[in-house]
């Protein structure tokens, strides 16, 4: 692993978790890696909306923890300029050196989307000659989500990042309308939810669905019942 960003402990704070809880413990793992996810501002939005669920969960922290734990899954897809920065870590090159000793030769198995779209069903294998290409890709992660972002346009990558801000509009109207005691394993239930959000491609696009059905399931059974009057 890398270095720890200089901010992160300042991040880190934004949230009251009391020290040696588990809350704390997911948010010492989860806030130094979005801000080299993506930077400090990315994280302070991850910290910023925790600390939200916790002032208004009062008397437990199981709520708080799974947002803590699945919004992070969220806001961490694994994109392009993800697998680049995970693709060089260099906690991989030591693992690969300890398992099959130094020198050993490796390649990157990827399938990339331009690649894809031309109809290429295979991965292909790219040997260490392309960190180079990684290098860039980790450098341009900045755009990620903005105009410039020209891997952002596929259908998958929109339907990921509509996902973070839906989750959040979610957590909130569950725990405005939830009652604090009864109504807590659905709540919970539903922070959990993006941990049915996994695979690639069309299996996530699967997913993702059948994570929307259960969504409006859970977020029905939490809203009041209305009262009819007597005619």
């Amino acid at each position: 692993a890398g270095r720890v960003h200089p901010a992160a402990g300042r991040v880190r704070a934004m949230v009251g978790a009391e020290p040696g809880s588990e809350l704390a413990r997911l948010l010492d793992i989860r806030v130094p890696d979005l801000i080299a996810y993506q930077d400090v501002r990315y994280a302070g939005q991850y910290a910023e909306f925790v600390e939200r669920v916790r002032r208004h969960e009062r008397t437990s922290t199981a709520v708080t923890e799974a947002v803590a734990r699945n919004l992070y899954k969220l806001m961490a897809y694994k994109d392009e300029y993800e697998v680049a920065r995970l693709s060089l870590e260099q906690t991989l090159t030591q693992d690969i050196e300890a398992r099959f000793g130094s020198g050993a030769r490796y390649s990157y198995r990827l399938h990339p989307p331009v690649l894809r779209a031309l109809g290429m069903k295979r991965k292909i294998s790219l040997g260490p000659w392309f960190r180079p290409v990684f290098r860039t890709l980790r450098a341009m992660r900045k755009v990620r989500g903005t105009r410039l972002d020209l891997f952002g346009y596929a259908h998958l990558r929109r339907v990921e990042r509509a996902l973070i801000q839906q989750y959040r509009d979610t957590i909130l109207e569950a725990l405005s309308t939830a009652r604090p005691a009864a109504d807590l394993d659905a709540v919970v239930e539903l922070a959990e939810l993006p941990d049915m959000v996994r695979g690639y491609e069309q299996i996530k696009l699967d997913n993702i669905n059948t994570y929307h059905r259960r969504r409006s399931d859970l977020l029905e059974k939490l809203r009041p019942t209305p009262v009819h009057p007597f005619p």
